[in-house]
């Protein structure tokens, strides 16, 4: 198997019955911006390819921008602010990601999450996690050029770490303490950083500042280089 075959596994699961009807009960009430717009309304598929060094591991696609284009991070907010980072650090072509087809490519770069269905409230369960969790595992099996993963928010991370100890890339036994900026080397030249994640509830409130942010994938950068 490569990533394209298991980007299409992802995109036609239905392991989870909540989140099958939510993602598709969303598009009965979109947002007046988006009415009369056609929704994905299927699981995101990750986004990059299998010689990608780094690996950013997110939460879930949002209601209206993953679940609504088809693409990972793609038409919403949050998905603004990584590309822009993304961008700066070049690790993508374009600073804007707002539709599938956009021209948005990326460079050293394969973007995944933790679940691939868009959640009620953005809490996936746990349950639900765990039927997403193969498709992780098998994409770190499939990235064997990776050294640096990228866990956006606590759950990114968590999750980053605990499917790199699985498929043992790390002999890390204790799983290391979430937090923004947070760095450690797993294994000889793999690393794990941190990142509070790009919602609108960390980068309306000012928790997370862009420079923030860039000073993440910037040391992403210098550590791949």
């Amino acid at each position: 198997m490569n990533v394209i075959e298991l980007q299409e596994q992802q995109a036609n699961c239905f392991r989870c019955p909540r989140l099958v009807a939510w993602r598709e009960a969303v598009t009965q009430n979109p947002p007046a911006r988006f009415r009369g717009e056609s929704y994905w309304a299927r699981p995101v598929p990750s986004l990059g390819d299998e010689r990608a060094q780094l690996l950013i591991v997110g939460l879930a696609p949002a209601a209206h921008g993953g679940n609504r284009t088809g693409r990972i991070f793609t038409g919403d907010r949050s998905g603004d602010w990584l590309f822009r980072a993304l961008y700066r650090a070049g690790f993508c072509n374009q600073e804007t990601s707002k539709f599938a087809g956009d021209g948005l490519e990326l460079i050293n770069c394969y973007i995944a999450a933790a679940a691939h269905c868009a959640p009620p409230d953005n809490k996936p369960l746990p349950e639900e996690l765990g039927n997403c969790r193969p498709f992780l595992l098998e994409e770190l099996r499939l990235l064997r050029d990776l050294r640096v993963v990228v866990g956006l928010g606590k759950i990114g991370f968590d999750a980053a770490f605990d499917a790199l100890r699985e498929v043992g890339l790390t002999k890390s036994k204790t799983r290391p303490k979430f937090g923004h900026g947070a760095k450690f080397e797993i294994a000889d030249k793999l690393f794990l950083l941190g990142t509070y994640h790009p919602s609108q509830q960390n980068t309306f409130t000012g928790r997370l500042t862009e420079p923030m942010l860039d000073a993440v994938f910037t040391r992403a950068k210098e550590l791949l280089d």
